[in-house]
């Protein structure tokens, strides 16, 4: 295993980190975590030197933090940090943040968490949180060691990611960061500027949610190009792992096989390792990817905010992806799990609001009527 710098912590971090939100399951219940194979690959992945474990309060319907503490007590919580998350939309006054981390402590039975995250903060959210005192209380909790750092996990625009960044002397947060998500939400900006602060950088979503395995054939062609024989997971990795102000990657592994792929991609990481030709193949097939997108949208946000409501950017993005990607199947769970009921395509009334402050001049009602009947549930 590969180690690398915490931000400005006198510790280091396996290049790799077990994403806790993806584990097996029974009968897909998402709810019902196949604990004897879970186990299996939480040890597995221990003994390979991954020490960097990362659950949340809701992940597998709020079984995840419960499975990971009963599953590492004893020895091998000594051998790693735990790293879990407040979920900030169910705060709504300020006795909720005590009220959370003590049930999560309880979970994971452990009497300090090792890294907590204020989790998927967004513009909304970061204003709520911060206006009930969660700074001043997560002061307190580092004082009297339930947690021993903080930082925050982030789904916003690169302005919003500034902003809170320079809030507070974050020691470490987690942004949404692949070879396709260079422009997107904090992105490459907000990676650069967060480590330039010594700031750790936890990268999440790292094969956009499996999105980036498997690739479509002209996809594939492009990466058998290259002299540099790898899978277009590990592919996705290393990019990621090339890059100095990484801190660590999460990987949400399913299989005991998936993890035993990352640890071996991991132990074969290194920091500005890429060629000039790798590098190359990476920016070829990230524009080849674009490409693919039959909808012309740069997300500019012109179109928003829909009279209706309507995420107009993010329902052209899932289309997008499904053609990108060629997976119609994550496309379809975006949309029906995802998608807040009043965001999506049915509220559309077709007034073409959109379409005159659309600079692409997409013709923006017919499409978000096409993405409506092609994955809402029937």
């Amino acid at each position: 295993m590969q180690y690398r710098n915490f931000g400005s912590l006198d510790w280091k971090v396996s290049a790799l980190g077990f994403g806790c939100m993806r584990f097996p399951v029974l009968n897909e219940n998402s709810g019902k975590i196949d604990e004897k194979h879970a186990a299996e690959m939480l040890y597995y992945a221990i003994d390979q030197g991954v020490n960097y474990l990362d659950t949340a309060y809701p992940y597998h319907r709020g079984r995840s933090e419960g499975f990971v503490g009963k599953t590492i007590k004893g020895p091998y919580r000594e051998k790693v940090k735990l790293a879990t998350k407040l979920p900030c939309w169910k705060i709504e006054q300020e006795s909720d943040f005590d009220l959370y981390l003590n049930e999560q402590l309880d979970r994971l039975l452990t009497e300090q968490i090792d890294f907590y995250l204020l989790h998927a903060l967004d513009k909304e959210s970061w204003l709520k949180v911060e206006r009930l005192g969660v700074l001043a209380w997560a002061e307190k909790a580092l004082r009297d060691g339930r947690i021993a750092h903080l930082g925050f996990s982030f789904h916003d625009e690169f302005e919003v990611f500034k902003t809170i960044l320079d809030a507070y002397e974050w020691e470490f947060c987690q942004i949404q960061y692949n070879f396709m998500d260079v422009d997107y939400q904090a992105g490459q900006k907000g990676l650069f500027y967060a480590a330039e602060k010594g700031v750790g950088v936890i990268i999440m979503e790292p094969l956009r949610g499996g999105r980036l395995i498997d690739p479509p054939g002209q996809i594939q062609q492009i990466w058998d190009t290259s002299r540099t024989k790898r899978s277009s997971a590990d592919w996705s990795l290393q990019w990621l792992w090339n890059q100095p102000q990484v801190t660590t990657v999460l990987s949400g592994m399913s299989t005991l096989q998936h993890v035993k792929e990352n640890v071996e991609s991991a132990s074969t990481s290194g920091i500005k390792s890429f060629t000039e030709e790798e590098l190359t193949i990476v920016s070829t097939v990230r524009e080849a990817y674009q490409n693919l997108a039959l909808i012309p949208c740069t997300r500019c946000g012109y179109c928003v905010p829909c009279p209706e409501g309507v995420d107009i950017p993010r329902l052209l993005g899932i289309y997008n992806d499904s053609i990108m990607y060629d997976k119609h199947e994550y496309a379809m769970t975006e949309y029906n799990q995802w998608v807040p009921a009043e965001a999506k395509g049915n509220n559309c009334v077709a007034c073409n609001e959109c379409e005159e402050k659309c600079p692409q001049d997409i013709l923006i009602a017919e499409w978000i009527d096409r993405i409506h009947q092609t994955f809402a549930a029937e």
